[in-house]
C-alpha cells in the first residue's frame, strides 16, 4: 500500500482503542505513548497530554500517534515521544504521508502548534534537526528473555570482567529507594550535578524527577548503588550514594531515563554492578528486554562519552530519532534563527 497524505485520514482514538492497536504491533509500547505517562506530563508544568491519534488509509490502520503540549518560551509544540507506533510497513514515502496528514490535522485542532516533535527512521527535507534537545538514534537493549549466564556471557569481554569483579566487593550494596522523599533524594540529585557537569549536559530541577516518581505509579524505579565503610565493631555503615538510575518499566519491557554516577562510583565500577542488578530484577520479574537509552551517534555526539560503557554491555542497534516537523514555518524558522543568534551571543 503506498498511502498519499489525501488518502489518509486522521482521527482521535479512546485509550482503549489506541493500546488494543499498538499491542498488535508485536513489540512493546513506549510507556511515553500510553496512558501511563499522562499523570505525568499533567503534573509537569508547561505541559500536558494532548490527543491519541489513529491515522488510517481507506479504514486500515496505519501509524498511533500520542502527543502532549509543551510550552516553549513564547510558543507552544506538540511532542509524540517515540512516536509514531507503525501498524504498516514503515518506508520513506509512508513515513511521509503521514506526517503530511498530521500536519494538516494540526492545523485544524491545534492552530497555536508552532511544530510537532516525533521520530522518523528515513531523514526528509520536511525534518528539521529539534531545536534544543539531544535525540539518539542508536542505543543498547539487552534482551532479557535469556537465562543470566546468557545475559553475561553477551556482555563484552571487558564488560564480563569488571561486574564480575564489582559484583565481588562486599562494600557495595545496590536497593531500590522508589519512596525517596525530598530530603533523601537531595543527596542523589547532588551526585546528578556532578554528572552534568563533568559531562556537559544539562538537568531539571529537582522537582521533576521526584513528579517522576510519585506520578508513575508501578511504572517507575528508582535503584540506588552505595558504598559501606567498616565501623570498628566491623559492622558497615549505612552507606553513602555513588549512583542511581530511574528505570520506567512497561509493557514487559524497561528503559533507562535518568542515571548518574560519582567520582566514587567511576572507580568501583558501580554503574555496572546497578545495571546488573537492574537487569536481574526486572528479569525476575517478567520484562523481556532492557534499553539503556542511547548512545553516541553522527546525530548524537553529545552521547559519546556513554558509548563505550553502554557497548560493554550488548551491540548497538539502530532506532528511530527524534525530528522536528515545522507546522508553521516562518514562525519556526524565526525561533531557528533566534536561538542560533542566543548561541553565538553565549560564545
Amino acid at each position: 500500500m503506498n498511502a498519499s497524505a489525501d488518502a489518509l485520514s486522521v482521527a482521535q482514538v479512546p485509550d482503549d482503542r489506541f493500546l488494543e492497536l499498538a499491542r498488535g504491533a508485536h513489540h512493546p509500547v513506549p510507556i511515553e505513548q500510553s496512558p501511563a505517562w499522562d499523570p505525568y506530563d499533567a503534573a509537569v508544568p508547561g505541559r500536558a497530554p494532548w490527543r491519541r491519534l489513529l491515522v488510517s488509509a481507506g479504514g486500515a490502520p496505519v501509524a498511533l500517534i500520542a502527543f502532549s503540549a509543551f510550552d516553549g518560551r513564547g510558543f507552544r509544540y506538540l511532542w509524540a515521544k517515540h512516536g509514531p507506533i507503525w501498524l504498516a510497513e514503515q518506508t520513506p514515502e509512508r513515513e511521509r504521508s503521514v506526517r503530511e496528514a498530521l500536519v494538516r490535522y494540526v492545523r485544524a485542532e491545534a492552530p497555536w502548534a508552532v511544530f510537532l516533535r516525533l521520530h522518523a527512521k528515513h531523514a526528509a527535507p520536511d525534518l528539521r534537526e529539534l531545536l534544543q534537545t539531544v535525540t539518539y538514534d542508536h542505543t543498547v537493549v539487552v534482551d532479557l528473555t535469556r537465562d543470566e549466564d546468557a545475559i553475561m556471557q553477551s556482555f563484552s569481554k571487558r564488560g564480563r570482567y569488571k561486574t564480575r569483579r564489582t559484583l565481588k566487593d562486599e562494600a557495595m550494596t545496590v536497593t531500590e529507594e522508589t519512596g525517596v522523599t525530598d530530603e533523601q533524594f537531595a543527596e542523589l540529585y547532588a551526585i546528578y550535578r556532578e554528572t552534568a557537569s563533568r559531562d556537559g549536559f544539562g538537568i531539571f530541577d529537582a522537582d521533576v524527577y521526584l513528579t517522576m516518581l510519585r506520578s508513575l505509579g508501578e511504572h517507575v524505579r528508582l535503584f540506588v548503588a552505595r558504598r559501606h565503610d567498616t565501623g570498628e565493631d566491623g559492622a558497615l555503615t549505612p552507606g553513602r550514594a555513588v549512583s542511581w538510575v530511574i528505570s520506567t518499566v512497561y509493557d514487559h519491557a524497561g528503559v533507562d531515563v535518568y542515571a548518574a554516577g560519582n567520582h566514587e562510583a567511576r572507580q568501583t565500577d558501580a554503574a555496572l554492578r546497578l545495571k546488573w542488578h537492574i537487569l536481574t530484577t526486572l528479569k525476575a520479574e517478567g520484562v523481556t528486554q532492557y534499553d539503556l537509552m542511547g548512545v553516541g551517534s553522527e546525530r548524537a555526539p553529545q552521547l559519546m562519552g556513554v558509548r563505550e560503557f553502554k557497548q560493554q554491555l550488548g551491540e548497538i542497534v539502530e532506532v528511530d530519532g527524534a525530528w522536528d516537523l515545522p507546522v508553521k514555518g516562518p514562525r519556526y524558522a524565526g525561533l531557528t534563527f533566534a536561538l542560533r543568534l542566543k548561541r553565538a551571543l553565549r560564545r
